[in-house]
């Protein structure tokens, strides 16, 4: 497997596994509250972000839908972990992440 596939991968991986650590979790109020669900969530979001960066590194040609806004927000998750905003982390959990998992899956099929 090539280097920018398994960045694919990655990504894949991550939006699983934030799928599987929500759960039962339907609300926002729940998310908000549950520290442990909050802090994996914001790890997986930080692996998205940083393979995108790399996928462009490698591949400047690559393009994302709303790629320097992941990155943007993984700087956030990294650099400054006490402007991290629960309702944006929730926004992008319920409104963005599957298709962003569609676009990604659409690229390793080409690939």
């Amino acid at each position: 497997m090539d280097r920018k596939n398994k960045l694919f991968n990655d990504i894949v991986t991550s939006i699983d596994n934030i799928e599987r650590f929500l759960g039962s979790i339907n609300l926002f109020e729940e998310y908000a509250v549950d520290l442990k669900t909050k802090s994996a969530i914001e790890r997986q979001l930080g692996i998205v972000g940083e393979a995108i960066k790399r996928i462009k590194e490698i591949d400047p040609e690559e393009l994302f839908n709303y790629q320097k806004d992941i990155i943007g927000f993984r700087n956030i998750l990294v650099h400054n972990y006490d402007a991290i905003d629960d309702a944006i982390v929730w926004s992008i959990i319920k409104e963005h992440l599957v298709n962003l998992k569609t676009e990604v899956l659409s690229k390793l099929e080409i690939e």
